[in-house]
């Protein structure tokens, strides 16, 4: 049974695309997850895009053990020299280098043809293995380049010393027939292609994405490329729990198999959403909550009487845990700890403090403590974005109607000692809040998405708010986690504030990279009008 290699690009692909930036902290706390899981290559992100890329990528070849760490890079000598000095600390590294081969990315972006396009290739490549052994050629859009060609670009790399050639479906336009079709006629046609890695990257726009990297699997591909809950360009990339799932599930289909430690994919997926923002939707493959919830009477009487009457996978194979944690405002440190890491969770000795906080905070108000509620903790906070400021005390009076409007007082501490309280009136609850944050801070806060969710059961149940907001023109993603759901949406836009605080500091200070990457608006003049933040 052949070995599946599984080649992460959330950090890459994924944070690239709008909605999904993450601290350099956050990165480094994904990037271990993934290591946890046993990814096989970490793609860490594009050092020459940015000062902040670099420094990610430099920090996670320096931190994270135990995965190849891969950069990606243009065939440019540049890149490729800033590819090869942040990778310099990993004890495993791989540089990633592309060029587009099809007609249209070589008419109509790079203004190159055919013989430029192949020289830049086999130039790229020979400069990055000087560099290192571990090379991967991309062949951008590949799936859209004549295959006489794609053929000759490819057997050009392999004898300049690539190691795994990608064959993109960079625009998702592939079908599942079309890939196994052209993995085998390229495994067939190039030269010296049986002693490389052949690699599949498939994009989702027409939501073949896993499906067509299962077929090139088929086709010869050792090599897939995916992301955690398919987050990427436009609608994102292949999912690696779900193809990861669907070799292990379907073995008997594939006769492969994989070395990720699939235990540790929902909570490795749910990291992610907090980090990022973003909710799992409760249908979504393997990691929804959903996946292994029945309602009707139909599917509930055959999973009592077997469960695989309705379930093709085991929920603990995923790390969907049916127990219920018993702990209370009485359990100690040790036995959160314990229960933590039964969960997946390897709680590190600075985060331990603030997880105990916040669990006997929460157990002091609710009857029962499920595992999703100390899930919920330890993600938010791994999450979370220190800042400046700190929610001391939060009042909020709505009304439904009425001639006032509604209300919203709260006081923020700041590191430096200070205090300060303001009240703020809006169309909504949320919106006074917004006001008042923006009479502390001076910032100018415009909310764009707010979505809010339960995170247990019961009447004291936790509820989680995602929010994205423009500060002074300038997009960021905040978190918020209460048993009151207005608050927790005050604690998703501190979470704003506090980014939008330290982004505007390492400005201030000359020479320090940027490594919050916020989202600057696509271009000058597209800033939306505000909004009511009336929820």
């Amino acid at each position: 049974m052949a070995t599946i290699k599984i080649f992460d690009t959330s950090l890459r692909d994924g944070e690239q695309s709008p909605g999904f930036s993450m601290t350099l902290g956050q990165k480094l706390r994904v990037a271990r997850a993934l290591a946890e899981l046993k990814v096989d290559i970490i793609e860490a992100g594009f050092p020459a895009a940015s000062p902040g890329d670099f420094e990610a990528v430099k920090a996670v070849a320096t931190e994270v053990q135990g995965a190849t760490i891969a950069a990606l890079c243009r065939t440019v000598p540049r890149d490729i020299e800033r590819a090869a000095k942040a990778l310099a600390p990993a004890a495993s590294s791989r540089i990633h280098t592309f060029i587009a081969t099809s007609p249209i990315h070589r008419q109509q972006k790079l203004n190159m043809n055919r013989d430029e396009v192949l020289k830049a290739a086999v130039a790229g490549v020979q400069l990055a293995k000087s560099f290192m052994d571990d090379v991967e050629f991309s062949a951008e859009d590949g799936i859209r380049t004549e295959r006489d060609y794609l053929a000759e670009v490819l057997q050009a790399v392999i004898e300049a010393g690539a190691t795994t050639v990608n064959i993109p479906d960079t625009v998702g336009y592939s079908t599942p027939q079309e890939m196994t079709e052209l993995f085998a006629w390229l495994r067939d046609t190039v030269p010296g292609i049986d002693n490389v890695t052949m690699s599949t990257h498939c994009h989702d726009d027409l939501g073949l994405a896993v499906a067509n990297s299962l077929a090139a699997v088929e086709g010869g591909a050792r090599q897939i490329e995916c992301t955690l809950n398919g987050i990427g360009e436009r609608a994102g990339n292949c999912a690696l729990e779900e193809v990861v799932m669907a070799l292990r599930t379907r073995a008997d289909r594939y006769g492969h198999e994989t070395r990720i430690d699939t235990r540790k994919l929902h909570n490795a997926s749910h990291l992610l959403a907090a980090v990022t923002g973003n909710f799992v939707p409760r249908n979504k493959a393997v990691v929804g909550e959903n996946a292994f919830a029945h309602e009707s009477g139909i599917h509930q009487h055959g999973v009592l009487a077997n469960r695989e009457t309705y379930e093709i996978m085991k929920p603990e194979d995923v790390g969907v845990l049916n127990s219920q944690l018993v702990l209370g405002k009485h359990s100690g440190k040790a036995a959160v700890i314990d229960r933590a890491k039964d969960m997946g969770f390897e709680l590190e000795a600075g985060e331990i403090d603030d997880v105990m906080r916040r669990f006997k905070e929460l157990a002091d108000r609710k009857k029962r403590v499920f595992d999703s509620d100390l899930e919920a903790i330890i993600t938010g906070n791994q999450a979370h974005t220190a800042g400046p400021w700190a929610l001391q005390w939060l009042s909020v009076v709505s009304r439904v109607s009425g001639e006032e409007d509604p209300t919203a007082s709260l006081t923020l501490a700041h590191e430096n000692g200070d205090t300060a309280t303001q009240t703020g009136e809006g169309d909504g609850p949320v919106d006074a809040i917004v006001k008042a944050l923006e009479s502390i801070t001076g910032m100018d806060i415009v909310v764009l998405n707010l979505a809010m969710r339960s995170i247990s059961l019961g009447e004291d149940a936790q509820g989680e708010a995602t929010m994205r907001a423009l500060v002074d023109g300038v997009q960021y993603s905040g978190n918020g986690l209460s048993t009151d759901i207005v608050a927790a949406c005050a604690e998703a836009l501190l979470e704003i504030v506090n980014r939008a605080s330290r982004h505007a500091e390492r400005l201030a200070e000359r020479g320090e990279p940027d490594d919050e990457s916020p989202e600057p608006l696509v271009a000058a003049g597209l800033r939306p009008q505000r909004q009511s933040n009336a929820a």
